[in-house]
């Protein structure tokens, strides 16, 4: 990542064009394309001779270890560019994977290294970067060499008729003293110019010649792709892992903590209530009226735990009408905006309802505000959550924050959280999730659900054609 280049704002009055040729950034980035001759000079000899060497030892069992041996090499100074690469223009390219051996012993390592293609991609780096680094590095000297001198020639032109018995520096001469000289008024100006523009223009001519060694670096003596996606995909298997470790966790806790406390307790009132009844019916009518208040808390317990787990109205009528009914449990008016459209697949649908869920107890908890909106909206191969409210701001994704673990569970399936938060509001969280549409419909059920009773009395459902608008009622 090239951030080691970022913008900075210092209010500097000097326009950027006036301070480019004089920046650090310029002249490590120049210095880089003025090593590019001797590295890639060291680079092409050595790849050529122990590829040479390899193969033409192939007759004979020498061949492959040198020629292993060779590749190895070439990784090592593949690890000295990326280390230039990284000094000089601030781009940070991971190494690419250790080799591994299938098998131990030397003819292990040998096998594994010829194998690797992240080798043989250094070692085409090493042929391919020799031209390019001898005309990178020609165009940098001469661009940089013309412009400065013809900058400075007014004031250095009096070197020719002082020490060359000429007039100025020669355009074009018939080598019997007849030619054009640039010696006059109008001359020194345009040259000057010339050289002016040469200097301002030369930055940019930097930075577009670097810009194809940032792509070589990366392309060739980086991580493959494929590598690159598999580490991916471990580490968001591990997040995929801890996240349902801690939600099991969470549901014990839960049922620990609250229903199986209460219906033991319950238990024990019946169980006391019953021995009461022949000596004191009115105290066990009382008993069993406490008991059966027990029971409609523990009920709702139950009621919340199973809705966090995975509520039966997203899985009976959709996204919206969930939406709904979790805004209408929002301490903040929320207005619900879902774009009509065909139902993403059930683990899609459920991430982004559990990710709308997180964000409105955000809003309800941290942010002070006096209303938010929740839009739901399908963009090409994205499924896409806003949530915003009129707080006062300062959220965050740093590391120990709420916001940080829903960053890391939308990554897990290649979903992205985006959160714009000035401080003093306001905020917009917006959560992409990738796009994929319902296999096929679920499937009947003989068993109805009921339904959520709060939802049709604190939310109001207007269907359009295009969008569905779902706003909570005044209570």
């Amino acid at each position: 990542m090239d951030s080691a280049y970022a913008p900075q704002h210092g209010g500097s009055r000097v326009p950027v064009g006036l301070r480019a040729p004089f920046s650090g950034r310029t002249w490590r980035e120049t210095l880089y394309l003025f090593l590019n001759l001797p590295m890639a000079m060291v680079m092409f000899t050595y790849t050529v001779t122990v590829v040479s060497l390899g193969a033409g030892l192939l007759v004979t069992f020498l061949g492959i270890p040198v020629l292993a041996a060779g590749l190895a090499g070439a990784r090592g100074l593949g690890a000295l560019e990326r280390a230039r690469a990284r000094a000089l223009l601030g781009l940070d390219v991971a190494d690419p994977g250790p080799v591994r051996a299938a098998k131990p012993g030397l003819m292990g390592w040998v096998g594994a290294v010829l194998k690797s293609g992240a080798s043989w991609r250094h070692v085409v780096y090493g042929l391919l970067h020799f031209p390019w680094g001898i005309f990178s590095f020609v165009c940098t000297l001469t661009f940089w060499t013309v412009g400065w001198a013809l900058l400075s020639y007014p004031l250095w032109r009096w070197a020719f008729p002082a020490y060359v018995d000429q007039p100025g520096l020669q355009l074009w001469g018939d080598g019997h003293g007849h030619g054009a000289f640039l010696d006059g008024p109008a001359e020194l100006a345009v040259t000057g110019g010339v050289g002016l523009l040469m200097v301002l223009a030369g930055p940019w001519v930097v930075r577009g010649l670097t810009q194809v060694d940032r792509v070589m670096v990366q392309g060739l003596l980086g991580p493959s792709t494929l590598a690159t996606r598999v580490e991916e995909l471990e580490s968001d298997r591990g997040v995929v892992v801890d996240t349902a470790a801690a939600d099991l966790r969470r549901i014990e806790r839960d049922l620990h903590d609250g229903a199986q406390a209460r219906l033991v307790a319950l238990a024990m009132d019946l169980g006391l209530a019953r021995e009461k009844l022949d000596e004191d019916p009115q105290a066990a009518a009382k008993m069993v009226d406490e008991a059966h208040g027990e029971v409609k808390i523990a009920l709702q317990e139950l009621r919340d735990l199973a809705r966090g787990i995975h509520p039966a109205i997203l899985t009976d009528r959709g996204l919206g009408p969930a939406l709904s009914a979790l805004a209408a449990r929002c301490t903040v008016p929320v207005t619900v905006s879902v774009e009509a459209m065909s139902r993403p697949a059930a683990a899609i649908e459920g991430i982004a309802y559990f990710t709308a869920s997180e964000l409105l107890q955000n809003v309800s908890k941290h942010s002070c505000a006096g209303s938010a909106t929740l839009d739901v909206w399908r963009s090409e191969d994205r499924l896409m959550v806003l949530v915003a409210d009129d707080g006062r701001g300062g959220a965050h994704t740093g590391t120990g924050t709420g916001l940080a673990g829903l960053a890391e569970r939308l990554a897990s399936v290649d979903g992205l959280l985006l959160v714009d938060s000035p401080d003093g509001g306001p905020t917009r969280i917006t959560a992409e999730l990738p796009w994929r549409g319902c296999i096929r419909a679920p499937r009947s059920s003989t068993f109805t659900a009921p339904p959520e009773r709060e939802a049709p009395d604190a939310c109001a459902y207007d269907a359009s054609p295009s969008r569905a608008e779902f706003r909570p009622r005044a209570i």
